[in-house]
């Protein structure tokens, strides 16, 4: 038990060992009304919010925020002091070890056995979860990680201990991935790849994955819901798509193209704009962030014709987002 111990620093929730069998509601979690303080410090005030299954979300606010507060919550290592939570259907605190059995968890700072070799540390989770060989091999493969499993985990680069965090949280098909501020001190090469890493084996998987940071440029690549939080208050949730209409995001695209009047004409012949523009020789199109992939597609056919040379999205992204929705929460 002592490795488990050097594995996590978060006492076995940080591996969500068991990964038994599935029960799974249409709300992966629900929290009511949630409060939690330290020492008279509200981490957490009053909120409330759910998260339906099979969503890759964005838990997004400023540091210091309650985010991480929240995820503790919902592994059950730490109590509300007031409020209901729901967790894959359990309560997370009063069942917290059925709760980490469905739960792969990545914390923001890892701890992990120096001198153990990689595919000993995969395959003495895999033993725990009751996970087969043959799903080490195969969780290896996804993350990259394949010609490290010789390796040992002190020689490993930022980036890949990353990959092997990934790993760990997702071996065993967890219904429910919790991953802390996964991009936190990569480069933006390393960055990026986590974070496709983490789209890749949500998709992989079909579980419901929560990603927590503050770097929000970075999770609109991957996310499809949100989960928005200040200053331990839920200022709004919800489906990416429904929140950019109700908030009327803009994104501005601009576009080359050798007959910019032509191409305005044909754009807006089959799709409705925010704003139409020819500036410096270029189109410049506004839409609202919920047609922009439609935009996208048009855009996308006029150039396999000539019509399109090359354009660029500006604005409309989470972080314009986040603003507009803290400007209304107040």
């Amino acid at each position: 038990m002592a490795l488990l111990a050097l594995i996590d620093g978060n006492r076995l929730a940080g591996l969500g060992i068991g990964c038994g069998g599935k029960r799974v509601p249409a709300n992966a979690i629900v929290f009511e009304d949630v409060t939690k303080r330290y020492k008279g410090v509200y981490a957490l005030r009053n909120a409330s919010f759910s998260i339906p299954e099979g969503r890759l979300v964005g838990l997004i606010g400023p540091n210091g925020a309650g985010k991480t507060t929240t995820l503790k919550i919902i592994l059950g290592s730490l109590r509300p002091d007031s409020g209901r939570v729901e967790v894959l259907g359990y309560d997370p605190w009063l069942e917290g070890e059925t709760v980490r059995m469905h739960i792969g968890f990545l914390p923001e700072r890892p701890i992990y056995p120096r001198n153990v070799r990689v595919y000993d540390l995969l395959k003495f989770v895999a033993r725990l979860r009751g996970a087969s060989l043959g799903e080490v091999e195969r969780i290896a493969k996804l993350a990259g990680i394949t010609r490290y499993l010789g390796v040992r985990v002190w020689a490993l680069s930022r980036g890949y201990l990353q990959r092997l965090g990934l790993a760990i949280a997702f071996i065993g098909d967890p219904d429910l991935l919790l991953l802390d501020e996964p991009t936190a001190n990569l480069d933006p090469g390393a960055r990026m790849e986590v974070l496709d890493l983490i789209r890749m084996f949500q998709e992989d998987l079909g579980s419901t994955a929560i990603v927590s940071s503050h770097i929000l440029p970075e999770l609109e690549r991957i996310v499809n819901y949100v989960v928005f939080i200040d200053r331990g208050r839920i200022v709004e949730y919800g489906d990416l798509r429904v929140l950019a209409e109700k908030y009327r995001a803009v994104v501005a695209y601009t576009i080359s193209s050798p007959d910019p009047q032509l191409l305005a004409r044909e754009i807006l012949s089959r799709m409705d704009v925010r704003g139409l523009r020819v500036e410096e020789g270029k189109l410049v199109v506004e839409v609202e962030a919920s047609r922009a992939l439609e935009l996208e597609n048009i855009l996308e056919e006029y150039s396999r014709s000539g019509l399109v040379e090359a354009f660029e999205a500006r604005g409309g992204g989470l972080e314009d987002f986040y603003r507009k929705v803290r400007g209304k929460a107040g």
